[in-house]
């Protein structure tokens, strides 16, 4: 690489440049491609760049940020700025770059466990083929046309994955605030009424809209709690398998409660009992991810919950469990209603208190049964087509990262592939 490579190392002051400025989070990883952003702007020195020079993200190589200017400009210093020797065309050596050999054996040279990052004199050291010139011209045209072609379905793609949630997202929601005839399931429409609350609006005459804290069972073991604080879980055990389990955020944003390595000892268990999550519970995290939200399933471990996390016991016989995490997980009145509360909450997280003043929808129980029995199926459905088209989106990027390898490293011949004129 460094008999077709050097570098530019001219350093300004970003702050008094009139350039425009490049932050490695403002290329695209693995496409080459800039993001943009008006804001874009640099307080400290950068790295000046000028047009056709390849710019290429030395920490986290693994990221795969690669750029070819197309004007003049400054790159942070996170970037090495290299400037192609005539045998080298800049274009080809864009998509070398982009290679998944090349990204590798780059990452393999790194220093640096949290933060690591490459240096010149391991990249410079590499071996690349180099095409005569001629070739490498065509071989960047047909991957700049092949992958233009693959990026254009992948962005179909995305943009029917959103359509996919926003649809899901506000069938559930319907469903949760108006009910089934809302959503399409002929049922006969309910006459509604206001429910006095500007972002819930009407809801069905017959449903009631309570706090939250109204819905929680009551007597020893019920209502909201938080998990032990402090020096109530000190000396725990760090194991694969054990006896009592300290469930946390990990398993209720995961949805997976075989999660951790977290565990307790029988005196601890009984010391904390208060504090033991049971089957059908419902668990909120309270730090990080705030409103995040899971039932405790059946066949779990005994255990207790941790100080992030916020068990709420229902009354089972004025509420479905599923029906209240539908609106929790998927609707939008509920996750406005968090995002309200989170503002005056960035430093403390929720507390039993934000939680019990939640306002939630409360059909009689017999419905909400038959709406948690409809949006079970329907996002069981639902799900299953977004997953699809990720999966078909994950199949496009790798092809797009084969197609980049196979084409410079000389695995597929494009000599004499007929290119299109690329418009723009």
């Amino acid at each position: 690489m460094k008999f077709s490579v050097s570098l530019r190392n001219e350093k300004i002051e970003a702050e008094n440049a009139d350039l425009e400025y490049m932050g490695l989070e403002h290329i695209e990883s693995w496409t080459g491609k800039r993001i943009e952003d008006e804001t874009a702007f640099s307080e400290g020195i950068a790295t000046r760049f000028e047009k056709d020079d390849v710019l290429f993200g030395k920490l986290r190589p693994y990221l795969a940020k690669v750029y070819l200017a197309e004007k003049d400009g400054m790159a942070t210093t996170e970037a090495l700025v290299m400037m192609c020797e005539p045998a080298l065309a800049p274009a080809f050596l864009k998509h070398l770059l982009l290679s998944d050999k090349f990204i590798d054996a780059v990452s393999g040279s790194t220093y640096g466990a949290k933060m690591p990052r490459a240096n010149w004199e391991d990249i410079g050291s590499l071996p690349i083929l180099l095409p005569s010139c001629d070739e490498q011209e065509q071989i960047a045209a047909f991957l700049d046309w092949k992958t233009g072609q693959i990026d254009a379905l992948i962005a179909k793609k995305k943009e029917l994955l959103k359509k996919l949630k926003e649809k899901r997202l506000a069938v559930i929601t319907q469903a949760v605030t108006k009910g089934l005839s809302s959503t399409g399931s002929g049922q006969a429409a309910a006459p509604l009424r206001d429910s006095g609350i500007p972002w819930l609006g009407q809801v069905p005459k017959h449903w009631e809209v309570k706090r939250l804290k109204f819905q929680a069972a009551e007597g020893k073991g019920g209502g909201i709690k938080i998990g032990p604080f402090g020096g109530m879980l000190t000396e725990l055990i760090y194991a694969d398998n054990g006896d009592f389990k300290l469930y946390g955020q990990e398993n209720v944003l995961s949805d997976d409660f075989n999660k951790g390595t977290r565990w307790i000892t029988s005196g601890q268990f009984t010391d904390l009992i208060q504090y033991q999550v049971e089957a059908g519970d419902f668990l909120f995290t309270r730090k990080g991810s705030i409103g995040g939200c899971a039932i405790f399933p059946k066949m779990a471990h005994l255990g207790i919950i941790d100080s992030d996390t916020i068990r709420l016991r229902v009354n089972d016989k004025s509420v479905d469990i599923r029906f209240l995490r539908h609106a929790f997980q998927d609707s939008l009145y509920l996750q406005a209603q968090v995002q309200l509360t989170k503002r005056g909450a960035i430093l403390s997280g929720l507390n039993t208190t934000t939680i019990a003043d939640l306002l939630v929808t409360a059909p009689p129980i017999e419905e909400q049964v038959e709406i948690a029995d409809f949006l079970d199926q329907y996002t069981t459905r639902q799900i299953d087509l977004e997953c699809k088209v990720e999966v078909a989106i994950a199949r496009l990027t790798e092809y797009r990262t084969a197609l980049i390898t196979a084409a410079t490293t000389g695995k597929i011949d494009v000599r004499d592939v007929a290119i299109p004129v690329l418009r723009h």
